[in-house]
């Protein structure tokens, strides 16, 4: 028997030789101690347990610590990390280059998203940046009429991008949002939520040319439990009271959620 063993182990020794003077790469080193050799039963061990995780599905997602998953808001409403303001409708821009008087003025923005200026003739400024004008402006003055322009542009009046809250607040009314703006600061603009508010809220969308519905818990947004959701101009927000929870119900049934909402 121990004749067959140490034969076996020399047959083995030679072919592993063989193998690396012929260029052939060695097995795998096992730590288990079972490598891919016919002379080992390494089929019989135990594979290990494969996570489904990892065979054709998903990585699931888990909620960060301290949140509640099921207060989580739909997409068209998450927060974005833009904090730029962009050019709309009825906007006054101040406008001003160096050194020529005639270029240096105030503009309204055409309902068109346009506005007009001497030498450069009609220029498009809805949803660019005041920066973004700018750049424009030098690169059209440049071009052709001034050598190395120095242009500002500067948002005077912000008349394009409003939105408005009634309901259970202090001060009701239309406000204006400058780049990114969330529901808690337009509620705290209002003068917050009076005596009779339960807290919750409805936001009305045009997006797309559908009618869009969204309800959301300010109590949950600020303990932290629930995202802070930012606004686009035209919002309409309802600041919710026990006796209007019905009609809550009956705009979100009518129509489309801005995500998985569950009624009040």
């Amino acid at each position: 028997m121990t004749r067959i063993i140490l034969g076996a182990i020399a047959f083995a020794f030679g072919a592993a030789m063989s193998a690396q003077a012929e260029g052939i790469p060695p097995p795998p080193f096992d730590p288990s101690g079972c490598a891919n050799s016919v002379f080992f039963r390494c089929s019989e061990r135990e594979a290990p347990a494969v996570s489904q995780e990892k065979v054709g599905t998903t990585p699931k997602q888990e909620a960060p610590p301290g949140t509640n998953p099921r207060a989580a808001q739909p997409a068209s409403f998450a927060a974005t990390s833009e904090n730029v303001y962009r050019i709309g409708p009825f906007d006054v821009l101040d406008i001003s280059v160096f050194q020529v008087e005639e270029l240096t003025k105030s503009v309204q923005v055409a309902d068109g998203g346009t506005i007009n200026l001497p030498l450069v003739g009609e220029v498009r400024v809805a949803g660019k940046t005041a920066q973004e004008v700018e750049r424009d402006l030098t690169s059209m003055l440049g071009a052709e009429y001034l050598q190395n322009p120095q242009v500002t542009v500067f948002v005077k009046e912000y008349n394009s991008s409003n939105v408005t809250i009634t309901g259970a607040v202090k001060k009701p009314g239309v406000y204006p949002i400058r780049g990114k703006t969330t529901l808690s600061q337009v509620v705290a603009l209002a003068g917050d939520f009076d005596a009779g508010s339960d807290s919750s809220v409805l936001v009305l969308r045009e997006q797309g040319g559908k009618r869009l519905a969204g309800k959301f818990d300010m109590s949950a947004i600020r303990q932290g439990n629930a995202q802070d959701p930012s606004l686009e101009g035209g919002d309409q927000i309802v600041a919710g009271t026990s006796a209007i929870k019905k009609g809550f119900n009956t705009i979100l049934k009518s129509l489309p959620l801005l995500g998985t909402m569950a009624l009040l």
